[in-house]
């Protein structure tokens, strides 16, 4: 059986990138910096609307195992494609980048799952999902063989969304926990912890660690102060991180607290940023960093993918952390 350093369960996403500006989202009738979930009509038609596209394999949880990947890490993703073009080609393009897509394509009437993403000059993505086949990502995807032999398992908040989704959510928490891993969640976006907040507070309790930014927080404990939303978060968890959009990011584990600072940057798109500070922050947890260093391996990871368009890394971030002396 394969141990794999991280593995990650979630929406297999076809990321479909395009530049524009605020009238075109406008004219669209595109909300800007949110992520709105849509249905195939709506989907086929922005596909159409966007200009010079860019096609890469996305998904929250599915960039942040590739983040780590492309660290180094041995790292596997559970979830669901269809037997289609986009479906083969995301298959692929998570092979090509060294993480294992343990399922294979599946034949189904609905198409594999694609996220269109408008990039306005401010750095700002407007997302709109179509989820396709990922809605019917169940307990029969998840292997044992995979969820059991995982060190570091990441589960994605958006799975909550679908009765089967969450069973799956459960049966490779449980499975990743029964092998001797570490279970954890990305609390995924504010108005996904609306519709789950009751589920998501239990999650903060039975969990190994969870990883939200400062609006996840606040709306998951439904209050604007921040300081007792995490408060209470310490008091439940074993470990929560909350990232702050150009603060310093908070790290708390039993009774250490980390403040970690972050260095700004000029944002050409912010896509990915928080799958990529988990990613680092991740990496740092499974190689046995402390608290600290793996907040800033989290940082540098967030901040080489806000430079560029696209929400995978394009530099050698671990040539990065060499050079700010963390290896």
């Amino acid at each position: 059986m394969t141990k794999y350093q991280a593995v990650g369960i979630g929406n297999a996403v076809v990321d479909v990138i395009s530049q524009c500006d605020d009238g075109f989202l406008s004219r669209m009738g595109v909300e800007k910096g949110v992520m709105t979930l849509i249905e195939q009509d709506r989907g086929e038609a922005l596909y159409e609307a966007m200009e010079n596209r860019q096609q890469m394999p996305g998904g929250s949880v599915a960039n942040t195992i590739a983040g780590m990947g492309a660290l180094g890490l041995s790292t596997a993703l559970i979830g669901r494609v269809a037997d289609d073009a986009l479906g083969h080609y995301y298959a692929k393009a998570m092979a090509d980048v060294g993480t294992d897509f343990v399922n294979a394509p599946r034949g189904a009437d609905m198409p594999t799952s694609r996220s269109m993403i408008f990039v306005s000059p401010d750095g700002e993505r407007s997302m709109n999902t179509y989820l396709g086949i990922s809605t019917e990502l169940g307990s029969e995807d998840v292997r044992a063989d995979v969820a059991g032999a995982a060190g570091i398992l990441l589960l994605e908040g958006y799975l909550f969304d679908k009765p089967k989704g969450k069973a799956a959510f459960a049966e490779a928490a449980a499975a990743c926990r029964a092998g001797g891993g570490m279970a954890g969640v990305s609390l995924s976006d504010p108005f996904c912890v609306d519709r789950h907040r009751d589920d998501f507070r239990g999650l903060v309790r039975d969990l190994d660690y969870v990883i939200g930014n400062e609006h996840e927080w606040t709306s998951l404990y439904q209050t604007e102060d921040l300081g007792a939303a995490l408060e209470t978060a310490a008091s439940e968890s074993r470990l929560i991180v909350c990232t702050r959009a150009g603060a310093d990011v908070v790290i708390v584990c039993g009774e250490e607290t980390v403040s970690v600072p972050v260095q700004g940057v000029a944002a050409v798109d912010t896509t990915g940023a928080g799958d990529q500070f988990a990613a680092g922050f991740l990496y740092g947890v499974a190689t046995e960093q402390s608290l600290s260093v793996s907040g800033r391996m989290g940082c540098i990871a967030a901040r080489e993918v806000i430079g560029h368009y696209g929400a995978r890394p394009e530099a050698d971030v671990m040539e990065m952390f060499r050079a700010e002396g963390l290896l």
